[in-house]
């Protein structure tokens, strides 16, 4: 078994599997239940999905396709789009799903955070945090619904989270989503020496290197989208995921 989870993170717009660049412009590239058979063959670690339209248009979660989805998979499924009440997240953990990922609700609201935690265990709970850098290079926590810069301290946020329960971080950097040129290796650091749980790194990922330079980094999962769903120069979509060996050989930084 790899010592760090590599995961695809698949992101549904209308039903659709989409991928976006710098979170704009979703291109649609197939449909999701075909994805999560292709990498149920391929033996993936563990399986995201976010819907980044629940929220915005105000549908909620869409659990006719979450039980879709949890039916289909083989492997750990995490979901998050539209989740604002507990109520919501115990409808998706009886439909199967193991983990629940909240980023806008976990920004208005922390308690939730906590009460699904305190039910269901920390380790169920994952607190997205987006990352966008303005033109100093500053790094701001990120609003996906409102679409703007936020004030808060980023990391004293993250560990907000983290005492509200939260099991795991998602640390997404909206500059590199879709980019495929690596991750943001600075913020992964740290926010790996702040916080003490997991870190999953999004956002970036093209290359296996690219995923060890972020495990080095302190991250303990590496996600991501574009490099699972295209292929080539011109972005041809097809569905990959890399042979277990060179997972292996590369992601281990003992060596």
């Amino acid at each position: 078994m790899l010592r760090h989870r590599v995961i695809p993170a698949l992101l549904l717009r209308k039903g659709g599997l989409v991928k976006t660049r710098r979170f704009k412009d979703p291109v649609y590239v197939g449909d999701p239940t075909n994805a999560i058979r292709i990498f149920n063959d391929k033996e993936v670690d563990e399986l995201m999905v976010l819907d980044i339209e629940a929220t915005r248009s105000g549908a909620g979660p869409d659990f006719g396709a979450i039980e879709l989805f949890a039916g289909e998979c083989f492997m750990p499924l995490a979901y998050g789009g539209g989740i604002q009440t507990l109520d919501q997240a115990a409808r998706i953990f009886d439909l199967g799903v193991e983990k629940i990922c909240l980023q806008t609700a976990a920004l208005s609201d922390v308690s939730l955070v906590t009460r699904i935690a305190e039910r269901y265990g920390s380790q169920s709970v994952i607190v997205s945090i987006d990352i966008k850098r303005d033109w100093r290079k500053r790094p701001w926590l990120y609003g996906s619904y409102s679409k703007k810069l936020l004030t808060l301290d980023w990391l004293g946020h993250a560990n907000k989270m983290t005492q509200a329960g939260a099991g795991e971080i998602l640390l997404n950097v909206v500059d590199r989503d879709g980019m495929m040129s690596g991750y943001d290796v600075e913020l992964v650091r740290s926010l790996a020496g702040s916080v003490q749980v997991p870190i999953i790194a999004l956002g970036g990922a093209g290359n296996l290197d690219h995923m060890r330079e972020a495990v080095v980094a302190g991250a303990s999962a590496v996600a991501a989208g574009s490099m699972f769903v295209f292929h080539g120069p011109h972005r041809a979509v097809l569905i990959t995921y890399p042979r277990y060996q060179d997972m292996e050989r590369m992601l281990d930084i003992s060596k």
